[in-house]
Order: structure tokens, then C-alpha cells, then sequence
């Protein structure tokens, strides 16, 4: 994420799989978004010198020349975790059917995320409104230009030292990454078309609130003190959540516990382990808004978290089955990134150790032992190592954070808020974003699709011999 505040044709289709929630309850979750419409002001189609004495818009001389070089390129980096970090990530690890469907709805999700970001997402995230939801003062990006004829550039309350649409930009990288993430749990078996109406409702319904929960100054778990830097809680616990309801939702794979799944190509995992590695020093660093110590510090930390992470992983594993894995030591480096992006602005690099070691272990865990427990084909762990990551990482930001960095006295009681707040209110409103979704499309392909493989099935492509 985001700023230092302190104080994703074969057959007839099956009938649709239905889920049992009523409009009853998916009118009480989105009361706060109503409210919020009916309360927030509208965009004014306003000429260009009506809009000069908009709120937002300062002197070009202000914005701080630096400090919008490096967001730019952390919004490249960040960017590159998803396209191509994940699909490879991702691609490396089903089956070769179903690698270019794999690949095919990270790029829809990038895609669908990005229009609905600058249409509603962003306003909804990151501008003034209740302590639940923002306004629509930035629907369709309005207001965010660059008036060069007049010297004068439209900036965010949150970043005032950079232009607004920089800082949007490196936001909608953080959504995109978010939604990507979810991908993992509901690999090789759901229609492509349901997927990306999924991802952009729940970009709307989920993403955007959490998001302003936490990050925007008046979100009501930001009004609690509750520390989140880059995303522990926005992006990885609530992941997390979606994708564990999405995997009870859509049912395990055909064969799933009776046959192996061979993964693809481990290569192609460990060459997105890399991108990721690399592009979360944006996603960390970047997060400090600024080209400063802060965000040195960040970029070190979530270096030594990801090394211990990997370490962490490797020994856990080591003892439970006498080996090393390729695949272990990329997840493990996963794991300690996920649980230092919280806390990455706010511990020193013993902190950061120490949170990889846990990291490493618990997601070990949560992708063994935990998932057995849970019965959930989540296909690629992103609940057992995005959500226990993040959850792990939310806490220890609580217990380690210095208040000599941070600028404020860490709470257990804020961060374990935080932490149920954003788990319940992603595992609820994921189940009632599912069943709208199923209300217009079929979730699931049909087994006799499913065993071909949607490579075929889905997009008529395969990969080459």
C-alpha cells in the first residue's frame, strides 16, 4: 500500500451454484456504502476556473520533486508483483491445463480493477466521507489534472507533497495486487467470465471500505490508532478471508485429495518468487510516500523478514519431512514479506527478524496442519499464508513496533481490532459478493470442462510443446 499515517463454451453450463444468503443480509452490509452516496457531495462538471479554488489543488512549486520520482517507480515495482510476479507465481503451480487460464485472470483482474478504480474505487478509499466509506468528490478521477496553464496541480489530503495522480496510481497497484491474490484459492475450476465479475464487485464491496478503514485519516480503525504501514490487514488479511470463502464456496477440484496435482513448472514460481522479493521493496519502501530514512528502514527490514521467512519455512519443513523444497523456500520468502508489510515502517531490523522466523513457521502451518483442519481446497494456500502472514505480521507490528520510528505508542488492543474487524466483515461481505455473482453468472465449470482443463475449454489456447 500506502502512506505513514501514525495516530483478481464447452458444455451447457450447469445450473447456477446458489448461495444461501438473502437480500435481507446483503442490504444490511452495504447500508454504509448507501449512506455514504446519499451524503457525499457529487462531482461538479465544472469548468477549468471553477475548479481552480477546489480544495486539493496547490502551487506545482510544492510538490516535492523526489519524493514523486521514487513513488512513481515503487508504483512500477508494485505493478510488477502482479504482472507478471503473480501469474508466474501462480502459473508455476497448477496444472499445465490450466496455466494460461491461470495467467489469463490475473491480467482480467488487472484490467477490470484498474477501470473500476478510476471510476468509484479510489473515491470510495481515499476521500473524505463517514468513518466507513469515502465520498465521491473523485468519481471518474474528476478534479485530478494538472493545470499547467495556471501552475497548479491537484494533490491528495492524504500526500499533499505529491501529485494526486501518482498517488492514485501507486493506490490502484495495491488493489490490483489484492484481487490478483485471490486467484490462488479458486484456481481450475471457475468460469472466467464469473471471476472478473467477482473481482469488481468485490473490489467495490470489500476492497475500497477496508482500505478506507485503515488508510484514509478519519477511517474508524485509523480514528482507534490501529497500525497497518503497507497492507498486513488491507491487502493480506482480507485476501486471506475471500479466498478461504471462496474455496469452501466453489468446493473442491475434481480428484482433489485422490490424485496428485503436479505442478507446471516450479521454475516459473520461483522467477515470480523473484519479482515479488523485488517489487515488495516498493510495495514496502514506497509506502513511506517519501525518499527518506523511513523508507530505508522499510526497504531493509522487509529484506531481512523475507530471508528469515525463507530460513524459517526450510527448517520447519526440514523437521517435519527430512527435506528442502524449492517450493517451500519461495513460500516461506512469501510469508515473512506478508507479515513485515505492516510493521515495515514501524521496527527496527531485529524486529523484522524476528517477525520472518514466526512468519515462516506459522504460515508452514497454516498451509499444512491448518488447512487439513479447515477442509478447503484452497489451491494455492493464499489463506494459510497471506492470512495467518498477515495476521501474525498485524500482531507483532502491535508488540514490536518503536515508538522512537513510529511517532506513536503501539496497541495490542487496536491491532487485534483491526485484525477481527477486517477478517469478519471480508469473510461475510466475499460470501454475499459470491452470491450476487452467482445471481448472473455460473461460478463453477462443469466437471467434464474442469477435467480437460480450461486452457481449452475456456480460452481455446494451449502452451506449446
Amino acid at each position: 500500500m500506502h502512506h505513514t499515517r501514525v495516530p483478481h463454451p464447452f458444455q451447457p453450463p450447469e445450473p447456477t451454484r446458489k448461495l444461501p444468503y438473502s437480500p435481507a443480509l446483503i442490504a444490511l452490509w452495504l447500508a454504509p456504502l448507501a449512506a455514504a452516496a446519499q451524503t457525499a457531495p457529487m462531482p461538479e462538471a465544472a469548468p477549468a476556473v471553477a475548479a481552480l479554488a477546489a480544495p486539493g489543488l496547490v502551487a506545482a512549486s510544492t510538490i516535492q520533486g523526489a519524493d514523486t520520482a521514487w513513488l512513481m517507480v515503487s508504483t512500477a515495482l508494485v505493478l510488477l508483483m502482479t504482472l507478471p510476479g503473480i501469474a508466474l507465481f501462480y502459473g508455476g503451480m497448477v496444472r499445465r491445463l490450466n496455466v494460461i487460464n491461470t495467467m489469463a485472470s490475473v491480467v482480467g483482474i488487472a484490467a477490470v480493477v484498474s477501470v473500476l478504480w478510476f471510476a468509484l474505487g479510489y473515491s470510495l478509499a481515499f476521500t473524505p466521507g463517514s468513518g466507513f466509506i469515502g465520498g465521491l468528490q473523485r468519481l471518474g478521477f474528476s478534479g485530478m489534472e494538472y493545470l499547467g496553464s495556471t501552475g497548479q496541480v491537484a494533490v491528495s489530503h492524504i500526500a499533499p507533497h505529491l501529485p494526486e495522480s501518482v498517488f492514485a496510481m501507486f493506490q490502484l497497484t495495491f488493489a490490483i495486487i489484492t484481487c490478483a491474490l485471490v486467484v490462488g484459492a479458486l484456481v481450475e475450476r471457475m468460469h472466467f467470465g464469473a471471476l472478473l465479475l467477482f473481482a469488481g464487485l468485490w473490489l467495490l464491496l470489500v476492497y475500497a471500505p477496508i482500505a478506507h478503514w485503515v488508510w484514509e485519516p478519519g477511517g474508524w480503525l485509523a480514528q482507534l490508532g490501529a497500525l497497518d504501514f503497507a497492507g498486513g490487514a488491507v491487502v493480506h488479511i482480507n485476501a486471506g478471508a475471500a479466498a478461504l470463502v471462496c474455496a469452501y464456496a466453489l468446493g473442491p477440484r475434481s480428484g482433489y485429495g485422490q490424485e496428485p496435482f503436479v505442478p507446471f513448472n516450479l521454475g516459473l514460481t520461483m522467477a515470480g518468487t523473484g519479482l515479488l522479493w523485488v517489487g515488495w521493496f516498493g510495495f514496502n519502501a514506497g509506502s513511506a510516500l517519501t525518499a527518506d530514512g523511513r523508507a530505508g528502514l522499510a526497504l531493509l527490514v522487509t529484506h531481512i523478514a523475507a530471508a528469515a521467512g525463507a530460513l524459517s519455512w526450510m527448517g520447519a519443513e526440514w523437521l517435519a519431512r527430512k527435506r528442502a523444497s524449492l517450493l517451500g523456500l519461495c513460500s516461506g520468502v512469501v510469508a515473512g514479506l506478508v507479515a513485515i508489510t505492516p510493521a515495515a515502517g514501524f521496527v527496527t531490523p531485529r524486529g523484522a527478524l524476528l517477525i520472518g522466523l514466526v512468519a515462516g513457521v506459522a504460515c508452514y502451518w497454516g498451509a499444512t496442519a491448518l488447512k487439513r483442519r479447515l477442509r478447503a481446497d484452497d489451491s494455492l494456500d493464499v489463506f494459510g499464508v497471506h492470512g495467518v502472514g498477515g495476521i501474525v505480521g498485524a500482531l507483532l507490528t502491535g508488540a514490536l513496533a518503536d515508538p522512537a520510528i513510529s511517532g506513536v505508542q503501539s496497541s495490542m488492543l487496536a491491532q487485534l481490532i483491526a485484525c477481527v474487524a477486517v477478517l469478519g466483515y471480508s469473510l461475510v461481505m466475499t460470501a454475499v459478493v459470491l452470491w450476487i455473482t452467482s445471481r448472473f453468472a455460473t461460478l463453477r465449470v462443469r466437471e467434464g470442462v474442469e477435467r480437460v482443463g480450461l486452457d481449452t475449454a475456456l480460452h481455446n489456447e494451449q502452451l506449446g510443446h
